[in-house]
């Protein structure tokens, strides 16, 4: 059907596809639409069928050309694009629809000459990567950390009871409440209300952080109360705005902690026999944690560097489906629909656009990051075998009291293996990095605050 090609590599990673279809494939596709046309189309005066060609095209007019072309078009692009002998390097991105250039018109005499544009797969030439010097907190799992998820321990295993109606919530009861944000007018905000809510004072496990307001009620009290929150929040539909929220407290219950004894230990698992086997399962669990965070902050060190040298382009296509994708992550953060938190976002006086533009930087330099990796494996020819994917669910199963065979059976489903794929490649690379990497201790740091909440 086509008969020339012409590519053209644009900047930001772009492809011009120059494309010509001969004269003869034109009137073909033409008479096939007329053919269509008459086939089903209903006209007074005559049969379907036999619809004569001058008549559709006095009736429909330019509307049959138009039609006619798209149709070649999209003929022409899925032709080139299947051709086996098309250049990787000009092939569009999953998510990149090819564009028409200066919209062509349909003369029937004469080739179709059209030009479509889309995104390609950046080129990344990533060089000088060997030998680089990188910096990690110095950090150990020390006695207070065990310390510590005992006492999470103790708190897991609280016995929790009804306080007095009587008595004030206090940080670290179990508190019920119904809450609702307010508008202006005093009315409920939509999307904004929750029954039966339960959290622990002190732990800002509710949206609006209200655990100071809630401490001190008592059952059955109803608070109305503004709250204000920093232009630094870490919730961006929060940050910088003033919330009037009605609270409602319906019940509250307080923890009694069990004794710090052997028989705790049992009771968390049976494998335990004494408390010094659980303080000795606490630290092996916790030096895993920090030799994995560790880990992960040698390879982010790493890519930084590289980074700071490297040239990467990102296409904006690749760049819209990053947003969308922490838009619905977002909306998962919240339990909500994106639609929901749209309506949530208009009432607080911030749209889509602008969320998405604070997140640009931070995405930008993920996929940077993501592009110098992929370049790097494919430079390297790296690949996951079969016996790379079997011992990696066998170390699963290890870490996760299943069985290896479990673990394949999930991972047999839709895509699910080939990402494993890519995640044992990525290993494989950062082995490969990490070993011609000089690093360096930097200054000592406390678990905690390594780790943050992922401890």
């Amino acid at each position: 059907m086509v008969l020339s090609k012409e590519i053209a590599h644009l900047e930001n990673s772009a492809v011009k596809l120059t494309i010509t279809i001969p004269k003869d494939e034109v009137l073909a596709q033409y008479g096939g639409l007329l053919a269509d046309y008459s086939k089903n189309i209903q006209i007074p005066g005559f049969r379907k069928g036999k619809v004569p060609r001058e008549v559709l095209e006095r009736k429909f007019g330019d509307a049959l050309k138009d039609e006619a072309m798209g149709r070649i078009m999209e003929k022409g692009v899925q032709e080139i694009f299947e051709a086996e002998d098309f250049p990787e390097d000009a092939r569009p991105l999953p998510y990149s629809t090819p564009q028409v250039q200066d919209e062509p018109k349909l003369d029937l005499g004469q080739d179709l000459v059209f030009s479509v544009q889309y995104d390609v797969l950046p080129k990344v030439d990533v060089k000088d990567w060997k030998g680089i010097e990188i910096e990690v907190p110095d950090v150990k799992v020390e006695d207070e950390d065990i310390s510590r998820e005992l006492e999470a321990v103790r708190e897991r295993n609280a016995l929790v009871i009804d306080k007095d109606d009587s008595a004030p919530a206090a940080k670290d009861d179990v508190v019920t409440v119904d809450y609702t944000e307010l508008g202006e007018d005093g009315q409920p905000v939509s999307g904004g209300e929750r029954q039966d809510y339960v959290f622990t004072l002190g732990t800002g496990m509710n949206v609006f952080k209200f655990d100071d307001e809630v401490t001190g009620m008592k059952k059955g009290e109803t608070k109305e109360f503004d709250k204000t929150y920093a232009d630094d929040f870490d919730d961006p539909v929060l940050a910088g705005k003033t919330k009037k929220i009605k609270v409602t407290l319906k019940a509250v219950k307080e923890k009694k902690l069990p004794d710090l004894d052997d028989d705790l230990a049992q009771d968390v698992n049976e494998k335990f026999n004494t408390l010094d086997d659980l303080k000795k399962n606490i630290r092996e669990r916790l030096e895993k944690n920090l030799d994995n965070r560790t880990r992960e902050l040698k390879i982010n060190n790493l890519l930084e560097k590289i980074l700071e040298k490297t040239e990467v382009i990102v296409p904006e296509s690749m760049m819209r489906i990053e947003l969308e994708s922490r838009w619905r992550n977002l909306a998962r953060q919240f339990n909500t629909s994106t639609e929901q938190l749209m309506k949530m976002l208009g009432a607080s006086g911030k749209g889509i656009d602008e969320i998405q533009d604070e997140w640009r930087p931070d995405a930008k330099k993920a996929l940077q990051s993501r592009l110098i990796v992929e370049t790097l494996m494919r430079d390297m020819g790296l690949e996951a075998s079969d016996e790379d994917v079997e011992k990696e669910f066998e170390t699963m199963a290890a870490g996760m009291d299943t069985s290896a065979e479990e673990i394949r059976k999930y991972y047999e489903q839709g895509s699910m293996k080939e990402y494993l794929k890519e995640d044992i490649k990525e290993k494989k690379l950062f082995e490969i990095m990490l070993g011609e990497t000089k690093i360096k201790k930097g200054k000592k740091q406390k678990y905690l605050d390594l780790m943050g909440n992922n401890g």
